[in-house]
């Protein structure tokens, strides 16, 4: 498996990945697969930030991305959607993917990044409850499933609510 930045080749693979990772039981389109298209074209896209898990015949398995957030103005990071093709859960394509995008935005220098998911599942890659961290959930309701991770650049002293990219907030 080869983790890598996606090409605008890729834009067409990694929808029909998303869409698959998150099919609704109605089969009607799954908001992530809508709020991918959209974080693209907004502000908040990093390139950089948007990887692709290949497998050994090229064919693309799994994303993940961050895009631009922010802590009461100071620049932060939200992940997700994270996907991955059904056939391949559980062959370490997620944890290969959040590896590489965490390593990547610590070697950009970002301070922290956000994500709203399973404590258990986020928590081996060193997420934290948001709160322990005096950064507050854009939604009160999301508890402890609203997470985040500091990075190198971390510094103690951002605190405040995180706001995600625009097209977060249509959701």
């Amino acid at each position: 498996m080869l983790i890598r930045q996606e090409l605008p080749a890729d834009i067409p693979a990694v929808r029909a990945v998303t869409a698959a990772a998150f099919a609704t039981k109605d089969g009607s389109e799954p908001v992530e697969a809508w709020l991918l298209d959209e974080l693209r074209v907004s502000d908040g896209w990093l390139p950089a930030l948007s990887l692709v898990a290949e497998d050994a015949d090229g064919e693309v398995v799994g994303h993940v991305v961050c895009t631009r957030g922010d802590v009461a103005g100071a620049p932060a990071l939200g992940l997700g959607p994270l996907s991955v093709r059904p056939g391949d859960q559980r062959r370490g394509v997620g944890l290969a993917l959040m590896h590489a995008v965490l390593g990547a935005a610590d070697a950009l220098g970002e301070p922290l990044v956000v994500l709203l998911g399973d404590p258990r599942y986020y928590g081996r890659y060193g997420f934290v409850a948001a709160a322990e961290l005096g950064i507050e959930a854009p939604d009160p309701n999301w508890t402890s499933a609203f997470q985040a991770r500091p990075l190198t650049a971390y510094e103690p002293g951002l605190k405040g609510r995180f706001a995600y990219a625009e097209p977060f907030r249509r959701l």
